[in-house]
């Protein structure tokens, strides 16, 4: 089942997982252990997008997408058209930290270990009715949400969001302003592209995915 059909249906089995607190999973390696055996230093966070152009990216579908004031601006195309934005290269484990804002009503979401509509994964963007999920709940094709987040205020609908993704090995979790939204343990991809998605239908569209900032720290050095 792809995403498309679960929207026009709301059918399917969900597995839910809510965050009970504040946990960052963005936690910096300590500098030492025990004994005295120091721990090798995290890599350095790098941009993937320059603040100036698509460099690095490429669009595919028939979304627009453009750089407005140091920021990606993705929307529907003519005829509430969908597309996606897309790393040149792929990535295998990582961490992610994507700063953002949407024009609500919206259906978005962050692509990674992308390698194909059926095989990848999403770190939803949105809000959902039916089973209830709101933005930092996981989808997965094939096997719709991993985990759903329902705590729905976790979203700033008129600012600036900061979204962070943990993908090593089987491991997968996300936070959203600071607070876990779900982890899980989930091995179909180990690798692949990161993106950025427009959704399709008359309901997204005055939908704005409008992205500031995309930064990325390999977890395999």
């Amino acid at each position: 089942m792809n995403r498309r059909d679960f929207l026009r249906n709301s059918a399917g089995s969900v597995v839910g997982l809510v965050a009970a607190g504040a946990m960052c999973l963005d936690g910096g390696a300590d500098d030492s252990a025990a004994g005295g055996i120091k721990k090798p230093k995290a890599a350095p966070w790098t941009p993937l997008f320059d603040g100036k152009s698509l460099a690095g990216w490429t669009p595919e579908g028939k979304a627009v997408w453009t750089v407005e004031n140091g920021c990606i601006v993705g929307v529907q195309g003519p005829g509430a058209a969908p597309g996606d934005l897309f790393t040149n290269n792929e990535y295998g484990d990582f961490e992610l930290r994507v700063t953002y804002k949407v024009q609500w009503p919206a259906n978005t979401g962050i692509w990674f270990r992308y390698q194909s509509p059926d095989k990848s994964y999403q770190a939803d963007i949105l809000e959902y009715k039916d089973p209830e999920a709101y933005s930092g709940t996981l989808y997965c094709p094939g096997k719709m949400f991993l985990f759903i987040n329902k705590a729905k205020d976790l979203e700033k609908h008129d600012d600036w969001n900061t979204m962070l993704i943990r993908a090593e090995g089987d491991s997968l979790g996300i936070t959203l302003n600071g607070v876990t939204t779900g982890e899980t343990r989930e091995n179909s991809f180990a690798k692949g592209r990161i993106g950025f998605q427009v959704h399709p239908g008359d309901e997204f569209k005055s939908m704005k995915m409008t992205v500031r900032e995309v930064m990325l720290r390999d977890l395999t050095k």
